[in-house]
């Protein structure tokens, strides 16, 4: 009796299965690497089930040495990113951020306060995995350090991954058996699940456009309020390392945006308060603006185009 044909689209699990079986060092060590780079590449599900497969402690052992070395090689990567190219690498990944409204500076202050923890904890954080190494390295952290606690990091959550499908290997190879047996349908969820995660995103985006829509100060404004009687407050949300890298914002008090009033400190409430910041689309700036009027601030607008329209008002003026 021949074998039932299988469509073209069906998700082929045994193929994956068995690619697995034969080298699954290679196919978990590549996998991580492209997934820790940065690229949209799931890697737990391949670790659940390659521990699932191992057929023995050795081999369990071998997969996780290839996912520590994979996940540290990229974070290494990164880390020279950040120590050549400092904050360049932080505004590029804000601007690559799936949360405009959570900019890297934010990420950044957090790294500062948390240290070597950051870290380990970074790989079970979705999003801050891919910025801490280049943070590590614009800070200048020790490297031997740097690649000792993203081994202890990428030791942890690859053994849970791997222990997990070790552990419930019954479970997940009766899972792949029904995948195999409803192909179809696991292509129609996948394609469902794939396209409520799109509609989810652009509502976000909406969400956050909606978000944006406050009063904002022109850089041509703003340098007139500050030759004025009452100059206003200007907070400069730069991170430490964009501020070390590019100087102080003459006039500006830096603030984070975890201890917003007490950077405003005894500031009236009354006088008036402009947030600047390095965020696509003000991002940044606009989030300490609406904390700030929530507080009972009466005057706090984000200046319109950041650090970069600040640069280019500067430069016309001189």
């Amino acid at each position: 009796m021949n074998p039932p044909l299988r469509t073209p689209n069906a998700v082929d699990i045994t193929q994956i299965s068995e690619t697995l079986r034969e080298d699954a060092v290679t196919v978990v060590f590549v996998n991580v690497l492209l997934q820790q780079i940065g690229l949209p590449v799931p890697a737990v599900p391949t670790l659940l089930l390659a521990g699932s497969l191992a057929a023995t402690p050795g081999s369990l052992g071998k997969m996780l040495a290839a996912a520590i070395v994979a996940s540290v090689l990229a974070d290494w990567v990164w880390y020279g990113s950040g120590k050549v190219f400092g904050y360049r690498v932080l505004a590029g990944l804000c601007k690559l951020s799936i949360n405009p409204s959570s900019c890297v500076s934010q990420t950044e202050a957090r790294f500062i306060r948390w240290g070597v923890w950051s870290l380990v904890l970074a790989k079970f954080i979705p999003g801050f995995s891919t910025v801490a190494p280049p943070i590590a390295g614009a800070l200048r952290m020790n490297q031997p350090l740097f690649l000792l606690a993203a081994g202890i990091g990428s030791g942890l959550w690859a053994a849970l991954a791997l222990g997990s499908g070790w552990l419930l290997q019954d479970a997940v190879l009766a899972a792949i058996a029904e995948l195999e047996r409803h192909a179809a349908r696991a292509l129609l969820l996948l394609l469902v699940l794939a396209g409520t995660w799109l509609c989810w995103k652009l509502w976000q985006k909406y969400r956050f456009r909606k978000f944006c829509a406050v009063p904002h100060i022109t850089p041509a404004e703003l340098m007139t309020a500050l030759v004025s009687e009452a100059p206003p407050l200007v907070l400069d949300l730069r991170g430490a390392t964009m501020i070390a890298a590019t100087g102080p914002i003459v006039g500006a008090k830096v603030a984070e945006h975890d201890f917003l009033e007490d950077a405003v400190g005894d500031w009236p409430k009354e006088r008036a308060i402009v947030t600047l910041c390095a965020c696509p689309e003000d991002a940044g700036a606009v989030q300490a603006a609406r904390k700030l009027l929530n507080a009972g601030y009466l005057s706090v607008k984000p200046l319109k185009g950041g650090y970069e329209a600040w640069l280019a008002a500067q430069e016309r003026n001189e």
